[in-house]
Parts: C-alpha cells; sequence; structure tokens
C-alpha cells in the first residue's frame, strides 16, 4: 500500500512523507530531481516530472495512494497511468483560489481548478485540499524587513486567514490514512482573519522591533511582484486582496474542525521563523 509523494522537496510534501514515514507506512518520494532530495532512511526515491508522462509509470507501479501538487499538463496521462496501477485514492494538494469568480479563466485559480475537474471525472476517488494563503507566505516581507525598510503593500487592509503549513500537512496525513476525509472537498485555513497590516504587527511583536508599512498604488505593486513572478498571477493575486479588503476572511476547515486539535497560529509560524527575518 505504498504512498507515493509527488513533490517531495516542498515543505508540505517532506512533512507529509516524515509523518507517513515515522507511523511505519511505506512511502515513495517522488521529484523532478531524485538525487536532491533528503529522505529517512529506506525511503526509496524515484523521478516524477508532472509534464513527462514517460516517468510516470516507474513512480506508479505498487503506489496505492498519491499525495499530488497540481499540474494541469500531463494530469491526463497521469491520471491514466494511475488507474492502470491500481491507485486507490488521490489527494490533491489545490487551492481556495478556484473558488473566486472568473476562476476558470483567471490564471493563479485554472491551473488548479483544471487539475480538481480531471480529477472529479477521472473515478479515482480524490480528497481535494483547497488551502487558502500559506502563513509563510510571509516570507515574502524577509527582505525589507531584515533590511529595516518599509513593507511596501498595495493593501495592507487586505483580510486573510492564513494556515500554517504543518496544519496542511497533517490534515493531508489524516486523508491519507483515515477514512473520515476521504473523497471529500475542503476548503484550509487558520483560525484567525489577519490583514497584512496585522500580520506585519504580529512579525514586529515577535521581532521586538519596528516594521512599517508603505502603502502603494496597484501599478506600482504590480510592478514590484513582477519581479518575482508572472505578471498575470502577480494580476491576479493584487485583484483578490483588493476584494479583500471588505471585511474579515471566513474561516474554513481547519485541523481544528477536522481532527480536533487546535489551530497552530500565525505567531507561532512567526516565532518558528524568526530568523529568516534577520539580516545575516
Amino acid at each position: 500500500m505504498t504512498v507515493l509523494i509527488t513533490g517531495a522537496r516542498g515543505k508540505i510534501g517532506r512533512a507529509v512523507l516524515g509523518r507517513l514515514h515515522a507511523q511505519g507506512l511505506p512511502v515513495r518520494a517522488a521529484s523532478a530531481e531524485p538525487a536532491e532530495l533528503t529522505v529517512p532512511a529506506g525511503v526509496a526515491t524515484v523521478e516524477l516530472v508532472l509534464d513527462r508522462p514517460q516517468t510516470f509509470s516507474a513512480a506508479l507501479t505498487g503506489v496505492r495512494q498519491v499525495f499530488l501538487y497540481p499540474n494541469p499538463e500531463g494530469i491526463d496521462a497521469f491520471i491514466g497511468t494511475a488507474r492502470a496501477a491500481g491507485v486507490e485514492h488521490i489527494v490533491l494538494l489545490s487551492s481556495s483560489s478556484v473558488l473566486t469568480p472568473g476562476a476558470e479563466t483567471d490564471p493563479l485559480a485554472a491551473h488548479n481548478l483544471r487539475v480538481e475537474r480531471a480529477l472529479a471525472a477521472s473515478g479515482i476517488p480524490t480528497t481535494f485540499l483547497r488551502a487558502d494563503a500559506f502563513a509563510s507566505n510571509a516570507l515574502g516581507w524577509s527582505h525589507p524587513i531584515s533590511h529595516g525598510l518599509p513593507v511596501r503593500l498595495a493593501y495592507p487592509d487586505a483580510h486573510l486567514a492564513p494556515v500554517h503549513p504543518e496544519d496542511i500537512a497533517d490534515i493531508a496525513v489524516e486523508a491519507l490514512t483515515g477514512t473520515a476525509l476521504k473523497g471529500r472537498t475542503l476548503t484550509l485555513t487558520g483560525g484567525q482573519s489577519l490583514t497584512f497590516r496585522e500580520q506585519l504587527a504580529v512579525l514586529s511583536e515577535v521581532l521586538d522591533r519596528d516594521v512599517t508599512v508603505e502603502t502603494i498604488t496597484h501599478a506600482e505593486a504590480e510592478q514590484q511582484m513582477s519581479r518575482f513572478m508572472p505578471a498575470r498571477i502577480a494580476g491576479s493575486l493584487l485583484t483578490l486582496w483588493a476584494a479583500a479588503c471588505v471585511g474579515p476572511a471566513p474561516i474554513g476547515e481547519t485541523t481544528r474542525t477536522l481532527l480536533g486539535t487546535p489551530e497552530r497560529s500565525f505567531h507561532q509560524w512567526v516565532t518558528e521563523n524568526a530568523a529568516a527575518f534577520t539580516a545575516r
């Protein structure tokens, strides 16, 4: 009953793999660069490139469950190979962006939505984990904060309910090992709505130094963000944040509602990762 973990170099993929291995379950770590994986002793590694179908068969042989990162390129071939290999369940790390108006054409949401729809039509039982904003997105502020510069934002009062990546890993493991979450579609959030301004206040408190906010225009923010991501993705995020300024972010499913354990807070994430905001 081997579980294949795609994206095993990613933080959530590594966390899911580590938890399953610690429970004594057979796992296989997949990556486009398997030689670069660091895995526990006894865990097999395999090449899997989600837009290269020729890598699918070897990766999926003997696999009964898959933890899958979304990539629409090659998804139909992946599903066909998974079905032929006898895969019985897939847990997809999707995004809550698929719930936004115009998701079919939105560059951020459409990527995930295409994979969701292909899996929903596949006949393979699938659990959809629609994760909201990750608490770790705050790492995007590490450079200005560590250098004593203001954080420049177009929408500092956009409301989000940031979810700790370890909470997502816990829920994914439950979906892979239990029955209560199997086949469900879940929108995952943290337990508290926080604006960007409030998140920066938490950083200021934990780091014990001033963190200032500078409000900039939408166009300025798009230009700034486009240095690190495709312009169409930057535009999609900014549109999302503009719409989120109207009130508290809705709280979806959390570890509290799904697992009976308290959610990890944004404050906890900052405390765990404070060193990332210190100049070196």
